[in-house]
Protein backbone atom coordinates (compact mmCIF):
# COMPACT_ATOMS: atom_id res chain seq x y z
CA UNK A 1 0.00 0.00 0.00
CA UNK A 2 1.21 3.18 -0.76
CA UNK A 3 0.36 6.48 1.72
CA UNK A 4 -0.23 10.05 0.50
CA UNK A 5 -2.24 13.28 0.51
CA UNK A 6 -4.83 14.43 -1.73
CA UNK A 7 -4.37 18.32 -2.52
CA UNK A 8 -7.11 18.98 -4.75
CA UNK A 9 -10.29 16.78 -6.07
CA UNK A 10 -12.60 17.45 -8.26
CA UNK A 11 -15.89 15.57 -9.40
CA UNK A 12 -15.52 13.32 -12.52
CA UNK A 13 -18.80 11.55 -14.28
CA UNK A 14 -21.13 10.47 -12.04
CA UNK A 15 -18.98 8.62 -8.66
CA UNK A 16 -15.68 8.91 -9.35
CA UNK A 17 -12.75 11.77 -8.71
CA UNK A 18 -9.89 13.05 -10.32
CA UNK A 19 -7.13 13.52 -7.91
CA UNK A 20 -3.93 15.22 -7.56
CA UNK A 21 -2.18 13.64 -5.06
CA UNK A 22 1.16 13.77 -3.09
CA UNK A 23 2.30 10.08 -2.88
CA UNK A 24 5.42 9.11 -0.67
CA UNK A 25 7.90 8.39 -2.62
CA UNK A 26 6.26 9.20 -5.69
CA UNK A 27 5.25 12.93 -5.80
CA UNK A 28 2.66 14.78 -7.60
CA UNK A 29 0.41 11.79 -9.38
CA UNK A 30 -2.90 12.08 -10.96
CA UNK A 31 -5.47 9.86 -10.94
CA UNK A 32 -8.97 9.14 -11.01
CA UNK A 33 -10.68 7.57 -8.27
CA UNK A 34 -13.97 5.78 -8.13
CA UNK A 35 -16.01 6.64 -4.32
CA UNK A 36 -19.56 5.66 -4.99
CA UNK A 37 -22.24 7.07 -4.10
CA UNK A 38 -25.35 6.58 -1.42
CA UNK A 39 -24.30 5.18 2.14
CA UNK A 40 -21.17 2.86 0.64
CA UNK A 41 -19.80 6.33 -0.81
CA UNK A 42 -15.91 7.13 0.46
CA UNK A 43 -16.20 10.55 -0.98
CA UNK A 44 -15.75 11.90 3.01
CA UNK A 45 -12.03 10.18 2.91
CA UNK A 46 -11.06 11.39 -0.42
CA UNK A 47 -10.22 15.19 0.24
CA UNK A 48 -7.31 16.94 1.25
CA UNK A 49 -5.61 16.88 4.42
CA UNK A 50 -6.71 13.03 5.34
CA UNK A 51 -3.94 10.73 5.43
CA UNK A 52 -5.05 7.66 2.96
CA UNK A 53 -3.40 4.37 2.48
CA UNK A 54 -4.49 3.00 -1.30
CA UNK A 55 -2.99 1.25 -4.50
CA UNK A 56 -1.97 2.76 -7.85
CA UNK A 57 -2.59 1.11 -11.13
CA UNK A 58 -1.82 2.17 -14.64
CA UNK A 59 1.47 3.85 -16.67
CA UNK A 60 -0.06 6.42 -18.24
CA UNK A 61 0.07 10.43 -16.71
CA UNK A 62 -3.54 9.93 -15.17
CA UNK A 63 -3.28 6.59 -13.03
CA UNK A 64 -6.16 5.03 -11.08
CA UNK A 65 -6.40 4.87 -7.26
CA UNK A 66 -7.78 2.19 -5.26
CA UNK A 67 -8.38 -0.23 -2.13
CA UNK A 68 -8.81 3.57 -0.82
CA UNK A 69 -8.84 3.56 3.28
CA UNK A 70 -7.81 6.77 5.74
CA UNK A 71 -4.20 5.60 7.40
CA UNK A 72 -5.27 8.02 10.11
CA UNK A 73 -7.84 11.12 11.15
CA UNK A 74 -7.94 14.01 9.12
CA UNK A 75 -5.78 16.36 10.15
CA UNK A 76 -7.39 19.00 12.56
CA UNK A 77 -7.25 22.54 10.97
CA UNK A 78 -9.33 25.34 11.23
CA UNK A 79 -8.67 29.57 10.65
CA UNK A 80 -5.68 31.05 9.77
CA UNK A 81 -4.25 27.67 9.81
CA UNK A 82 -6.38 25.64 7.56
CA UNK A 83 -5.59 28.36 4.95
CA UNK A 84 -1.85 28.35 5.44
CA UNK A 85 -2.21 24.32 4.13
CA UNK A 86 -4.51 25.20 1.50
CA UNK A 87 -1.81 27.52 0.57
CA UNK A 88 0.81 24.72 0.34
CA UNK A 89 -1.47 22.44 -1.51
CA UNK A 90 -2.20 25.10 -4.35
CA UNK A 91 1.36 25.99 -4.59
CA UNK A 92 2.17 22.03 -4.91
CA UNK A 93 -0.71 21.97 -7.55
CA UNK A 94 0.90 24.46 -9.37
CA UNK A 95 4.27 24.12 -9.27
CA UNK A 96 4.62 20.32 -9.31
CA UNK A 97 4.50 18.51 -12.66
CA UNK A 98 5.98 18.29 -16.36
CA UNK A 99 8.71 16.13 -15.56
CA UNK A 100 8.97 18.02 -11.84
CA UNK A 101 7.66 15.53 -9.28
CA UNK A 102 8.90 16.38 -5.82
CA UNK A 103 8.78 12.52 -4.65
CA UNK A 104 11.30 13.57 -1.42
CA UNK A 105 8.15 15.85 -0.25
CA UNK A 106 6.10 14.07 1.30
CA UNK A 107 7.46 13.62 4.69
CA UNK A 108 8.21 17.71 4.78
CA UNK A 109 4.23 18.20 3.94
CA UNK A 110 3.11 15.81 6.48
CA UNK A 111 5.56 17.70 9.36
CA UNK A 112 4.54 21.17 8.59
CA UNK A 113 0.81 19.73 8.07
CA UNK A 114 1.16 18.52 11.63
CA UNK A 115 2.59 21.67 12.63
CA UNK A 116 0.03 24.12 11.20
CA UNK A 117 -2.70 21.96 13.47
CA UNK A 118 -0.72 23.30 16.49
CA UNK A 119 -1.30 26.49 15.67
CA UNK A 120 -0.16 28.78 12.50
CA UNK A 121 3.39 30.23 12.19
CA UNK A 122 5.18 32.16 9.13
CA UNK A 123 7.88 30.02 9.42
CA UNK A 124 5.84 26.60 9.25
CA UNK A 125 5.64 27.90 5.61
CA UNK A 126 8.68 29.89 4.90
CA UNK A 127 10.67 25.83 5.71
CA UNK A 128 8.46 24.25 3.68
CA UNK A 129 8.88 26.70 0.39
CA UNK A 130 12.84 26.14 0.92
CA UNK A 131 12.41 22.12 0.93
CA UNK A 132 10.14 22.75 -2.35
CA UNK A 133 12.83 24.75 -3.87
CA UNK A 134 15.65 22.80 -3.06
CA UNK A 135 13.88 19.80 -4.33
CA UNK A 136 13.37 21.02 -7.74
CA UNK A 137 17.11 22.61 -7.80
CA UNK A 138 15.73 26.39 -7.62
CA UNK A 139 17.68 26.76 -4.13
CA UNK A 140 20.54 29.34 -4.15
CA UNK A 141 23.12 29.14 -1.14
CA UNK A 142 22.28 30.76 1.53
CA UNK A 143 25.53 30.81 3.45
CA UNK A 144 27.78 32.15 0.42
CA UNK A 145 27.26 34.86 -1.85
CA UNK A 146 27.29 34.80 -5.64
CA UNK A 147 31.67 35.02 -5.54
CA UNK A 148 31.75 32.30 -2.77
CA UNK A 149 32.26 34.54 0.26
CA UNK A 150 30.77 33.72 3.28
CA UNK A 151 27.06 35.79 3.94
CA UNK A 152 27.91 37.69 7.10
CA UNK A 153 25.22 38.20 9.54
CA UNK A 154 25.65 42.02 9.46
CA UNK A 155 25.64 42.56 5.90
CA UNK A 156 22.96 43.18 3.23
CA UNK A 157 22.27 41.46 -0.04
CA UNK A 158 20.28 41.82 -2.97
CA UNK A 159 19.21 38.26 -4.98
CA UNK A 160 20.06 38.19 -8.63
CA UNK A 161 18.41 35.52 -10.39
CA UNK A 162 20.96 32.51 -11.57
CA UNK A 163 23.63 34.14 -9.83
CA UNK A 164 22.87 34.10 -6.11
CA UNK A 165 23.50 37.18 -3.65
CA UNK A 166 25.41 39.97 -3.69
CA UNK A 167 26.13 42.57 -1.57
CA UNK A 168 23.32 45.32 -1.57
CA UNK A 169 24.90 48.96 -1.93
CA UNK A 170 21.88 51.39 -0.82
CA UNK A 171 19.52 51.96 1.72
CA UNK A 172 18.93 49.10 3.46
CA UNK A 173 15.30 49.73 4.24
CA UNK A 174 14.04 49.39 0.65
CA UNK A 175 11.95 46.00 0.26
CA UNK A 176 15.15 43.94 -2.05
CA UNK A 177 17.80 44.44 0.74
CA UNK A 178 17.87 41.14 2.17
CA UNK A 179 19.82 41.13 5.77
CA UNK A 180 22.76 38.72 6.24
CA UNK A 181 21.39 37.51 9.28
CA UNK A 182 18.11 36.19 7.76
CA UNK A 183 19.62 34.56 5.34
CA UNK A 184 21.92 32.86 7.31
CA UNK A 185 18.85 32.02 9.88
CA UNK A 186 17.14 30.69 6.86
CA UNK A 187 19.63 28.40 6.37
CA UNK A 188 19.96 27.06 9.75
CA UNK A 189 16.09 26.65 10.37
CA UNK A 190 15.92 29.65 13.60
CA UNK A 191 14.08 31.83 12.07
CA UNK A 192 12.85 35.27 14.81
CA UNK A 193 10.06 37.25 14.15
CA UNK A 194 12.43 40.23 13.05
CA UNK A 195 13.18 38.08 9.91
CA UNK A 196 9.60 37.25 8.75
CA UNK A 197 9.55 39.65 6.49
CA UNK A 198 12.15 39.97 4.60
CA UNK A 199 12.28 36.36 4.49
CA UNK A 200 8.84 36.42 2.64
CA UNK A 201 10.12 38.65 0.07
CA UNK A 202 12.64 36.41 -0.45
CA UNK A 203 10.78 32.97 -0.87
CA UNK A 204 8.04 35.18 -3.36
CA UNK A 205 10.94 36.12 -5.39
CA UNK A 206 12.33 32.66 -5.61
CA UNK A 207 9.03 31.33 -6.65
CA UNK A 208 7.70 33.59 -8.81
CA UNK A 209 9.52 31.72 -12.01
CA UNK A 210 7.63 28.79 -11.38
CA UNK A 211 4.33 29.89 -10.47
CA UNK A 212 4.26 32.80 -13.37
CA UNK A 213 1.71 35.61 -13.19
CA UNK A 214 -1.88 33.73 -12.67
CA UNK A 215 -2.51 34.80 -8.60
CA UNK A 216 -2.66 31.93 -6.06
CA UNK A 217 -6.49 31.55 -5.08
CA UNK A 218 -5.77 30.38 -1.34
CA UNK A 219 -3.83 34.38 -1.43
CA UNK A 220 -6.71 35.75 -2.53
CA UNK A 221 -9.20 34.01 0.09
CA UNK A 222 -7.02 34.77 2.64
CA UNK A 223 -6.80 37.81 2.00
CA UNK A 224 -10.79 38.77 1.94
CA UNK A 225 -10.55 37.03 5.58
CA UNK A 226 -8.49 39.16 6.79
CA UNK A 227 -5.67 36.93 7.59
CA UNK A 228 -2.27 37.08 7.91
CA UNK A 229 -1.01 34.44 5.22
CA UNK A 230 1.77 36.06 3.08
CA UNK A 231 1.25 37.77 0.23
CA UNK A 232 2.85 39.10 -3.04
CA UNK A 233 5.33 42.09 -1.88
CA UNK A 234 4.12 45.15 -4.05
CA UNK A 235 6.90 47.08 -6.07
CA UNK A 236 7.74 50.17 -4.29
CA UNK A 237 5.84 53.15 -4.51
CA UNK A 238 6.92 56.40 -7.02
CA UNK A 239 8.59 58.10 -3.44
CA UNK A 240 10.62 55.19 -3.11
CA UNK A 241 13.77 55.35 -4.91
Amino acid sequence: MLRGYVLHARPYRESSMLLNLLVDGLGRVDAVARVGSGKRSIKSIVQPFQPLLFQLSGRSDLRTLTQIESASPAVPLTGDALYAAMYLNELLVRVLGNHQSGEALFFSYHQSLLALAKGFEQTTLRYFELKLLSELGCMPSLVKDADGADIQADGCYRFIPEQGFTPFIGDARRQEALPGSTLLALAENRLQQEDWQAAKVLTRQLLRPLLGDKPLLSRQLFARRGGNLPREPQPPSRGEK
